[in-house]
């Protein structure tokens, strides 16, 4: 996977620099293209730099998700791996909510570069650099697969050099097509991944979809929220007038407490294996929603600045379960897959098993398709009534696949509120924000309640 992946994550690194480096310098970099000043292609040229650092960042953490999922494919042992996971995020959540909560303008430094802003993007170009570096230096053991693909690349390769000559004139248009027919050949995949996915999915999917919607209403617009509803800012103004001064010092007072959120996270995700074992899954997951349920509606309507920055830290135990929690229950679902989602297959793992060990009905003995995708380690008990005419076994569903619709849930909870927030906004006041984020909250409840945590759910919903 390193070998393979290595040059996507080089692309992906890549795009996170570049976008690090329009940000900060939009209106440089859109006098430099028209060679005067165009106001309105700078939020153009900004959504778009910021649409390529989530893009890229994304497309790191999913396989790496997946990966984590792969190598710790119990449920204990996933949960230890995904909290690990957690408490790395809510360390680099940690930083870069602190260095914009520090007042950096009276420094010279600051200055000359440009300003507080331009100032931290060196700075956080400086540190992914750093990370991207050290993680060049990790050395990593090729696995059997890589290593007889590479007695097979070696076996191919004088047909490789045969080949290559004639295609070397066109690479970048076969490069494309290739792309483009990718994509398009995607499509009714996604489609049919979609319109057929497991009920536990489905129900972990929209509860997961509904909590995350509640976090980010709150996460993406509480500094606006804090600069303006608290603190009485006026974000138009110019710099240095009252009102845009105002909102600064709120602007630092909310990534204060988002810093704080962060910290909470970390807490948690240390003990998280302990309260796990005390408490449960369930009781854990319809907790943190209840608390940012509670913490929303306590900062929709305080106007104390201490109490809505200790709502804020306590957001951080939600932040930190969604971030653990559901991953580890697809990790479930997959290693008793036999019982989660038995009700979504044609045929039994049951049949399976009994095909496996006495062939297809009729006396034919075949292989069957994807047992490789099949742990030898499970023992499924046989009981079961075979078709006369012998069927197709269907394919087990990927674990990446299913971490992947979860990291699309993720990716929707912030396109959806910032569709219908703005306006809502205009027509009441910043509070909608909070307000917002506690109903969402309340869906979000109902629809955890609805999760299947273990088995015994399963025999509830019938």
């Amino acid at each position: 996977m390193a070998a393979a992946g290595a040059p996507s994550y080089g692309y992906c690194a890549m795009g996170v620099l570049l976008g690090l480096f329009i940000i900060p310098q939009t209106s440089t970099n859109v006098t430099l293209l028209t060679k005067q000043q165009q106001h309105w292609l700078k939020v153009p040229l900004l959504v778009l730099a910021i649409c390529l650092v989530e893009f890229c960042g994304q497309a790191c953490f999913t396989p790496l998700e997946a990966l984590v999922s792969d190598l710790y494919p119990g449920e204990e042992e996933s949960r230890k791996a995904f909290s690990i996971f957690s408490l790395m995020l809510s360390l680099g959540g940690c930083i870069g909510y602190l260095l914009p909560a520090v007042d950096w303008t009276t420094s010279d430094t600051v200055v000359y570069m440009g300003g507080q802003e331009a100032f931290i993007y060196v700075v956080l170009t400086f540190i992914f650099l750093t990370c991207l570096m050290g993680t060049t230096f990790i050395s990593e053991e090729p696995t059997v697969r890589e290593r007889l693909g590479e007695v097979e690349v070696s076996k191919k390769s004088e047909i490789l050099k045969t080949c290559c000559c004639k295609c070397v004139e066109f690479p970048r248009f076969l490069l494309l097509r290739r792309t483009v027919s990718s994509v398009f050949s995607a499509v009714p995949r996604l489609y049919s991944l979609c319109s057929r996915m497991p009920k536990v999915i489905a129900r972990l999917f929209v509860a997961e979809l509904f909590s995350w919607m509640a976090l980010m209403s709150f996460m993406l617009f509480y500094a606006d929220f804090v600069g303006e509803g608290l603190y009485n800012g006026v974000p138009s103004e110019e710099p240095g007038s009252s009102g845009r001064t105002a909102y600064d010092e709120g602007v630092r007072m909310a990534s204060l407490g988002l810093f704080l959120q962060c910290v909470t996270s970390v807490i948690f995700s240390l003990a998280m294996e302990r309260m796990v074992l005390c408490i449960g899954i369930r009781k854990l997951y319809l907790s943190s929603v209840v608390l940012l349920a509670v913490s929303t509606a306590i900062m929709t309507v305080s106007h104390n600045i201490t109490l809505v920055t200790i709502m804020a830290a306590a957001t951080g135990y939600t932040f930190c379960v969604l971030q653990i929690l559901p991953y580890t229950l697809i990790c479930l679902y997959h290693s008793n897959a036999q019982v989660f989602f038995s009700n979504d297959r044609r045929i039994r793992s049951a049949e399976i098993q009994q095909t496996r060990s006495n062939g297809w009905p009729g006396g034919a003995s075949h292989s069957i398709p994807f047992q490789s995708n099949i742990k030898s380690s499970q023992s499924i008990d046989l009981s079961v009534t075979m078709d006369p005419r012998p069927a197709q076994p269907s394919a087990f569903r990927g674990m990446g696949t299913d971490i992947a619709l979860l990291d699309s849930a993720y990716l929707l909870s912030q396109v959806v509120p910032s569709l219908f927030m703005g306006s809502i906004v205009q027509l009441f006041s910043v509070t909608a924000y909070m307000a917002c984020a506690s109903l969402l909250s309340v869906v979000a409840v109902y629809f955890s309640s609805k999760i299947i945590f273990e088995k015994a759910d399963i025999d509830a919903s019938k």
